[in-house]
């Protein structure tokens, strides 16, 4: 009797355990708490927010298609600003060009050719990601501007356009469809494939991966271009629905992007993170946001709510506060070594 109360004590213990460590090593808990709380606050204050399905489900689909591009850069330890200017560059050059197949086609090999860019600065040239994509941001963003004219080009097939930004299943415009496509592909691709199971090896430790056999030059080089490609293909998605590419496009989409990819989970230094947890970040903000715009809150203000949920998510990070504890150590053993002056 004692000995089967025993068993199934340990038995228990061992599930107990397999489930607290199957835990820890997830990193969606902040954002799956930030959703929650979203949620409940809207569904008091601002309740219409969740039933306009249609505007609410766009909004979290712009920020998502982004950030799940971004997600598979941030894995590796890298950082993509270029993002937002890739957006716009897009569907400047997707308008300029009559035949919407063609143009379509064009900004998204565009989008391509700045992953490559971005990349050979970082892996071939030795750049800092950070520094590197901040000079394709300018960069892009003047081109943008250069080959507009300075003023919104307005697509040649407008009814295409229009057709696209329709419904096509209840509240589910070809915006949330691509959305849901492009987080099935990306959540395959990390968590399926090689290549991309890699990516977690690259932003763990980079020596590591290149002793283990890893072409780590060749992976970042893969993740720069799917954060062109999406980025692009966010561009094209949001000139067909207004018929007209605008040079500044995507000006709000960078920090919303960055909050979702870290809300949820992602680790800035690479190597831990979801593109599951991407998604519940980009909900979270989606969802806020539309809440907030409901409300009559302007975008600056907006983007000030998105700033300090960014920075809460940063400074609740596990690993943010192990280093903060590890220093407030160091500096308390350094000064109890000191003697009293």
């Amino acid at each position: 009797m004692s000995s089967t109360i025993s068993l199934g004590t340990d038995e228990s213990t061992g599930t107990w355990g397999r489930v607290r460590r199957t835990a820890s090593r997830r990193t969606e808990g902040r954002g799956i708490v930030l959703l929650t709380f979203i949620i409940i606050m809207v569904a008091l204050l601002e309740p219409l927010a969740l039933t306009a399905y249609d505007v609410t489900l766009g909004r979290i689909a712009l920020i998502g298609i982004v950030a799940l591009g971004l997600t598979a850069v941030i894995l590796m330890g890298e950082l993509d600003l270029s993002v937002a200017s890739t957006l716009a560059v897009a569907g400047v050059i997707m308008a300029s060009i009559p035949d919407l197949a063609l143009g379509i086609v064009a900004a998204l090999v565009a989008g391509l050719v700045v992953g490559v860019i971005n990349a050979f600065f970082v892996a071939v040239i030795g750049i800092n990601s950070f520094i590197a994509t901040l000079g394709t941001l300018f960069a892009l963003r003047g081109l943008a501007f250069v080959l507009s004219n300075e003023a919104p080009v307005s697509l040649a097939n407008k009814d295409a356009g229009i057709a696209f930004g329709q419904p096509l299943v209840g509240p589910l415009t070809p915006r949330i469809l691509l959305f849901i496509l492009v987080f099935i592909a990306i959540q395959l691709f990390v968590s399926r494939v090689k290549t991309g199971r890699e990516f977690f090896a690259v932003g763990g430790n980079r020596q590591a991966a290149r002793d283990a056999g890893i072409p780590v030059n060749k992976r970042i080089f893969t993740g720069f271009m799917i954060s062109g490609f999406v980025a692009a293909l966010a561009g094209v998605i949001n000139t067909l629905e207004r018929t007209t590419a605008d040079p500044t496009a995507g000006s709000t989409v960078l920090l919303a992007s960055f909050a979702a990819a870290i809300i949820g989970g992602n680790y800035l230094k690479g190597g831990r993170g979801s593109i599951v947890g991407t998604l519940i970040g980009a909900a979270s903000l989606g969802i806020l946001q539309v809440a907030l715009t409901i409300s009559g809150v302007q975008v600056p203000i907006q983007q000030i709510y998105i700033g300090l949920i960014l920075l809460l998510a940063v400074t609740t990070d596990p690993t943010s506060l192990r280093a903060v504890r590890g220093s407030l150590r160091t500096f308390r053993q350094s000064r109890m070594k000191t003697p009293d002056g």
